[in-house]
Protein backbone atom coordinates (compact mmCIF):
# COMPACT_ATOMS: atom_id res chain seq x y z
CA UNK A 1 0.00 0.00 0.00
CA UNK A 2 1.51 3.34 -0.96
CA UNK A 3 0.93 6.43 1.18
CA UNK A 4 -1.88 8.06 -0.73
CA UNK A 5 -3.70 4.59 -0.49
CA UNK A 6 -2.61 4.32 2.85
CA UNK A 7 -4.45 7.59 3.68
CA UNK A 8 -7.33 6.91 2.00
CA UNK A 9 -8.00 3.81 3.82
CA UNK A 10 -7.10 5.54 6.92
CA UNK A 11 -10.07 8.36 6.39
CA UNK A 12 -12.40 6.03 5.58
CA UNK A 13 -12.06 4.01 8.52
CA UNK A 14 -12.17 7.38 10.58
CA UNK A 15 -15.37 8.56 8.28
CA UNK A 16 -16.86 4.79 9.22
CA UNK A 17 -16.02 4.78 12.90
CA UNK A 18 -18.69 3.90 15.11
CA UNK A 19 -20.66 5.80 17.43
CA UNK A 20 -19.58 3.32 20.47
CA UNK A 21 -17.88 0.28 20.27
CA UNK A 22 -18.94 -2.67 22.75
CA UNK A 23 -16.42 -5.40 23.03
CA UNK A 24 -18.54 -8.47 23.60
CA UNK A 25 -15.85 -11.17 24.96
CA UNK A 26 -13.04 -9.92 27.02
CA UNK A 27 -11.64 -12.01 30.47
CA UNK A 28 -10.50 -10.84 34.00
CA UNK A 29 -8.57 -12.63 36.49
CA UNK A 30 -5.96 -12.47 39.18
CA UNK A 31 -3.71 -14.93 39.75
CA UNK A 32 -2.27 -13.14 42.39
CA UNK A 33 -5.29 -13.85 44.58
CA UNK A 34 -4.94 -16.20 47.81
CA UNK A 35 -7.05 -18.97 46.26
CA UNK A 36 -5.67 -18.29 42.78
CA UNK A 37 -7.54 -19.02 39.29
CA UNK A 38 -8.26 -21.78 37.97
CA UNK A 39 -7.68 -20.69 34.34
CA UNK A 40 -5.60 -19.78 32.95
CA UNK A 41 -3.09 -22.18 33.72
CA UNK A 42 0.78 -21.18 34.98
CA UNK A 43 2.19 -22.95 32.09
CA UNK A 44 1.06 -20.51 29.97
CA UNK A 45 2.99 -16.87 29.79
CA UNK A 46 1.08 -14.80 27.73
CA UNK A 47 -1.79 -15.25 30.08
CA UNK A 48 -0.50 -15.99 33.43
CA UNK A 49 -0.88 -12.76 34.70
CA UNK A 50 -2.84 -10.41 36.73
CA UNK A 51 -5.75 -9.05 33.98
CA UNK A 52 -7.88 -6.25 35.45
CA UNK A 53 -10.08 -3.61 33.51
CA UNK A 54 -7.43 -1.04 33.96
CA UNK A 55 -4.84 -2.86 32.04
CA UNK A 56 -7.75 -4.13 28.92
CA UNK A 57 -8.92 0.07 29.20
CA UNK A 58 -5.01 0.95 28.69
CA UNK A 59 -5.40 -0.23 25.12
CA UNK A 60 -8.62 -0.79 24.31
CA UNK A 61 -10.12 3.16 24.76
CA UNK A 62 -7.44 4.33 22.53
CA UNK A 63 -9.48 2.59 19.88
CA UNK A 64 -12.58 3.76 20.36
CA UNK A 65 -13.77 1.17 23.12
CA UNK A 66 -16.84 2.48 25.07
CA UNK A 67 -17.69 -0.56 27.41
CA UNK A 68 -17.22 -4.73 27.01
CA UNK A 69 -19.23 -7.48 28.09
CA UNK A 70 -16.97 -9.66 30.28
CA UNK A 71 -17.52 -13.35 29.39
CA UNK A 72 -16.70 -15.98 32.25
CA UNK A 73 -14.01 -18.74 31.77
CA UNK A 74 -13.61 -19.63 36.18
CA UNK A 75 -15.90 -22.81 36.34
CA UNK A 76 -15.58 -21.77 40.07
CA UNK A 77 -19.01 -20.58 40.87
CA UNK A 78 -17.52 -17.67 43.31
CA UNK A 79 -15.75 -15.86 40.37
CA UNK A 80 -19.22 -14.97 38.34
CA UNK A 81 -19.11 -12.83 42.08
CA UNK A 82 -15.86 -11.75 41.69
CA UNK A 83 -16.95 -9.82 38.04
CA UNK A 84 -19.87 -8.66 39.41
CA UNK A 85 -18.19 -6.61 42.16
CA UNK A 86 -15.75 -5.10 39.40
CA UNK A 87 -18.49 -4.44 37.29
CA UNK A 88 -20.07 -2.36 40.58
CA UNK A 89 -17.27 -0.66 40.89
CA UNK A 90 -16.38 0.12 36.73
CA UNK A 91 -19.28 1.11 34.90
CA UNK A 92 -16.72 0.48 31.46
CA UNK A 93 -18.02 -3.05 32.13
CA UNK A 94 -22.27 -3.18 30.98
CA UNK A 95 -22.63 -6.98 31.69
CA UNK A 96 -21.09 -10.31 32.54
CA UNK A 97 -21.65 -14.11 30.79
CA UNK A 98 -21.56 -15.82 33.65
CA UNK A 99 -20.05 -19.50 34.17
CA UNK A 100 -23.08 -21.92 35.78
CA UNK A 101 -23.50 -25.37 34.46
CA UNK A 102 -26.98 -26.73 33.56
CA UNK A 103 -28.01 -29.99 34.29
CA UNK A 104 -26.16 -29.41 38.26
CA UNK A 105 -28.63 -29.83 41.23
CA UNK A 106 -27.49 -26.64 42.36
CA UNK A 107 -27.76 -24.60 38.74
CA UNK A 108 -31.21 -23.22 39.99
CA UNK A 109 -30.32 -21.54 43.08
CA UNK A 110 -27.74 -19.93 41.78
CA UNK A 111 -29.11 -18.29 38.76
CA UNK A 112 -31.81 -16.91 40.70
CA UNK A 113 -29.20 -16.02 43.44
CA UNK A 114 -27.03 -13.64 40.36
CA UNK A 115 -30.24 -13.15 37.77
CA UNK A 116 -31.13 -10.33 40.43
CA UNK A 117 -28.02 -8.63 39.47
CA UNK A 118 -28.80 -6.81 36.14
CA UNK A 119 -25.34 -7.03 35.13
CA UNK A 120 -25.70 -10.82 35.31
CA UNK A 121 -26.79 -11.55 31.41
CA UNK A 122 -26.02 -15.26 30.79
CA UNK A 123 -24.15 -18.09 30.70
CA UNK A 124 -21.38 -19.33 28.83
CA UNK A 125 -21.72 -23.64 28.02
CA UNK A 126 -20.02 -25.77 26.14
CA UNK A 127 -21.37 -28.45 23.30
CA UNK A 128 -22.26 -31.14 25.91
CA UNK A 129 -25.01 -28.88 27.86
CA UNK A 130 -26.70 -28.18 25.07
CA UNK A 131 -28.46 -32.19 25.47
CA UNK A 132 -28.72 -31.91 29.36
CA UNK A 133 -31.54 -31.24 30.89
CA UNK A 134 -34.39 -28.51 29.12
CA UNK A 135 -35.57 -26.96 32.78
CA UNK A 136 -32.50 -25.46 33.29
CA UNK A 137 -32.76 -23.49 29.40
CA UNK A 138 -36.38 -22.79 30.11
CA UNK A 139 -35.86 -20.97 33.25
CA UNK A 140 -32.57 -18.65 31.27
CA UNK A 141 -35.15 -18.03 28.62
CA UNK A 142 -38.47 -17.12 31.21
CA UNK A 143 -35.83 -14.63 32.83
CA UNK A 144 -35.06 -13.08 29.65
CA UNK A 145 -31.16 -14.37 29.86
CA UNK A 146 -29.39 -15.36 26.94
CA UNK A 147 -26.62 -18.29 26.52
CA UNK A 148 -23.14 -18.42 24.47
CA UNK A 149 -22.07 -21.67 22.89
CA UNK A 150 -18.24 -22.49 22.72
CA UNK A 151 -16.96 -25.38 20.72
CA UNK A 152 -16.06 -26.78 17.36
CA UNK A 153 -17.85 -26.34 14.17
CA UNK A 154 -18.65 -29.99 14.48
CA UNK A 155 -21.47 -28.80 17.42
CA UNK A 156 -23.56 -27.01 14.73
CA UNK A 157 -25.79 -29.79 13.63
CA UNK A 158 -26.46 -30.35 17.49
CA UNK A 159 -27.07 -26.26 17.99
CA UNK A 160 -29.48 -26.31 14.35
CA UNK A 161 -31.79 -28.54 16.73
CA UNK A 162 -31.41 -26.68 19.76
CA UNK A 163 -31.68 -23.55 19.08
CA UNK A 164 -35.28 -24.82 17.38
CA UNK A 165 -36.44 -26.16 20.48
CA UNK A 166 -35.90 -22.85 22.30
CA UNK A 167 -37.00 -20.46 19.78
CA UNK A 168 -37.16 -17.49 22.69
CA UNK A 169 -33.52 -18.51 24.22
CA UNK A 170 -31.19 -15.81 22.59
CA UNK A 171 -27.80 -17.86 21.94
CA UNK A 172 -24.43 -16.39 20.58
CA UNK A 173 -22.09 -18.37 19.35
CA UNK A 174 -18.58 -17.72 20.21
CA UNK A 175 -15.42 -17.19 18.31
CA UNK A 176 -16.57 -17.43 14.56
CA UNK A 177 -15.24 -18.17 12.18
CA UNK A 178 -14.08 -21.38 13.30
CA UNK A 179 -11.73 -23.91 11.91
CA UNK A 180 -13.27 -26.84 9.78
CA UNK A 181 -12.86 -30.59 10.22
CA UNK A 182 -11.48 -32.70 7.40
CA UNK A 183 -15.30 -33.77 6.54
CA UNK A 184 -17.31 -30.24 6.56
CA UNK A 185 -20.13 -31.44 5.08
CA UNK A 186 -22.65 -31.81 7.63
CA UNK A 187 -21.25 -29.02 9.61
CA UNK A 188 -20.95 -26.45 7.13
CA UNK A 189 -24.72 -27.42 5.78
CA UNK A 190 -25.56 -27.06 9.65
CA UNK A 191 -24.23 -23.17 9.70
CA UNK A 192 -26.67 -22.06 6.83
CA UNK A 193 -29.27 -23.68 8.13
CA UNK A 194 -28.80 -21.13 11.21
CA UNK A 195 -30.10 -18.78 8.97
CA UNK A 196 -33.53 -19.42 9.44
CA UNK A 197 -32.73 -19.31 13.63
CA UNK A 198 -33.37 -15.24 14.12
CA UNK A 199 -32.79 -16.11 17.88
CA UNK A 200 -29.02 -17.45 16.95
CA UNK A 201 -25.99 -14.41 17.15
CA UNK A 202 -22.56 -14.95 15.33
CA UNK A 203 -19.86 -13.42 17.46
CA UNK A 204 -17.01 -12.23 14.88
CA UNK A 205 -14.43 -13.04 17.45
CA UNK A 206 -11.86 -15.43 16.11
CA UNK A 207 -10.95 -13.89 12.76
CA UNK A 208 -7.27 -13.61 12.85
CA UNK A 209 -5.27 -16.80 11.77
CA UNK A 210 -1.36 -17.02 12.75
CA UNK A 211 -0.03 -18.74 9.44
CA UNK A 212 3.65 -20.08 9.17
CA UNK A 213 4.88 -17.67 11.93
CA UNK A 214 2.88 -14.40 11.32
CA UNK A 215 -0.58 -12.85 11.54
CA UNK A 216 -1.85 -11.40 8.33
CA UNK A 217 -3.23 -8.13 9.13
CA UNK A 218 -4.75 -7.58 5.58
CA UNK A 219 -8.44 -7.59 5.29
CA UNK A 220 -8.47 -9.56 2.02
CA UNK A 221 -7.24 -12.51 3.65
CA UNK A 222 -10.06 -13.42 5.81
CA UNK A 223 -12.77 -12.14 3.70
CA UNK A 224 -13.80 -15.22 2.47
CA UNK A 225 -14.98 -16.28 5.50
CA UNK A 226 -16.10 -12.84 6.74
CA UNK A 227 -18.26 -12.54 3.79
CA UNK A 228 -19.38 -16.55 4.60
CA UNK A 229 -21.19 -14.91 8.46
CA UNK A 230 -22.37 -12.08 6.76
CA UNK A 231 -24.35 -14.08 3.95
CA UNK A 232 -25.68 -16.07 6.84
CA UNK A 233 -26.16 -13.79 9.83
CA UNK A 234 -26.82 -10.89 7.81
CA UNK A 235 -26.37 -7.08 9.58
CA UNK A 236 -28.87 -7.64 12.36
CA UNK A 237 -26.86 -10.79 13.97
CA UNK A 238 -23.09 -10.26 13.82
CA UNK A 239 -21.71 -9.05 16.85
CA UNK A 240 -17.91 -7.54 17.81
CA UNK A 241 -15.57 -9.35 20.07
CA UNK A 242 -11.60 -9.69 20.65
CA UNK A 243 -11.21 -12.21 23.08
CA UNK A 244 -8.66 -10.13 24.58
CA UNK A 245 -6.46 -11.17 26.39
CA UNK A 246 -6.40 -14.55 24.73
CA UNK A 247 -6.31 -12.59 21.35
CA UNK A 248 -2.59 -11.40 22.26
CA UNK A 249 -1.73 -15.36 21.35
CA UNK A 250 -2.32 -14.35 17.69
CA UNK A 251 -2.15 -11.02 17.10
CA UNK A 252 -1.88 -7.35 18.92
CA UNK A 253 -5.67 -5.95 19.69
CA UNK A 254 -5.28 -3.31 17.38
CA UNK A 255 -4.73 -5.55 14.50
CA UNK A 256 -8.22 -7.62 15.35
CA UNK A 257 -10.12 -4.33 15.67
CA UNK A 258 -8.30 -3.17 12.95
CA UNK A 259 -9.14 -5.98 9.96
CA UNK A 260 -13.03 -5.85 11.35
CA UNK A 261 -12.98 -2.66 11.02
CA UNK A 262 -12.25 -2.23 7.56
CA UNK A 263 -14.51 -5.15 6.51
CA UNK A 264 -17.81 -3.81 8.19
CA UNK A 265 -16.66 0.07 7.47
CA UNK A 266 -16.72 -1.45 3.60
CA UNK A 267 -20.57 -2.34 4.34
CA UNK A 268 -21.86 1.26 5.58
CA UNK A 269 -22.62 2.92 8.22
CA UNK A 270 -25.67 1.57 9.21
CA UNK A 271 -23.48 -2.45 9.03
CA UNK A 272 -20.70 -0.73 11.19
CA UNK A 273 -23.19 0.38 13.91
CA UNK A 274 -25.00 -2.48 14.14
CA UNK A 275 -22.05 -5.31 14.27
CA UNK A 276 -19.77 -2.74 17.10
CA UNK A 277 -22.64 -2.25 19.58
CA UNK A 278 -26.45 -2.04 18.50
CA UNK A 279 -26.44 -5.67 17.66
CA UNK A 280 -24.64 -6.66 20.97
CA UNK A 281 -28.07 -4.83 22.75
CA UNK A 282 -30.65 -7.23 21.39
CA UNK A 283 -28.43 -10.00 21.90
CA UNK A 284 -27.15 -9.57 25.25
CA UNK A 285 -30.13 -7.17 26.33
CA UNK A 286 -27.08 -4.91 28.44
CA UNK A 287 -28.47 -1.46 29.83
CA UNK A 288 -26.22 1.44 28.65
CA UNK A 289 -25.66 3.86 31.66
CA UNK A 290 -28.31 6.39 32.13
Amino acid sequence: MNRREFLFAAGSLAAAAPTRIIDTHTHFYDPSRPEGVPWPGRNDPLLFRTVLPKHYKEIARPLGVSGTVVVEASPWVEDNQWVLDLAREDPFLVGLVGHLEPGQPEFKTNLERFRKNPLFLGIRVGPAALSKDASDFERLSDADLEIDVLGPASMFPSLVRFAGRFAKLRIVINHLPLDWPADSVAPRAALRELRNCPNVFAKVSGVLRRMDGRTPADVAFYRESLDELWTIFGPGRVIYGSNWPVCEKVAPYADVQKVVMEYFAAKGTDAVERYFWKNSLTAYRWKPAG
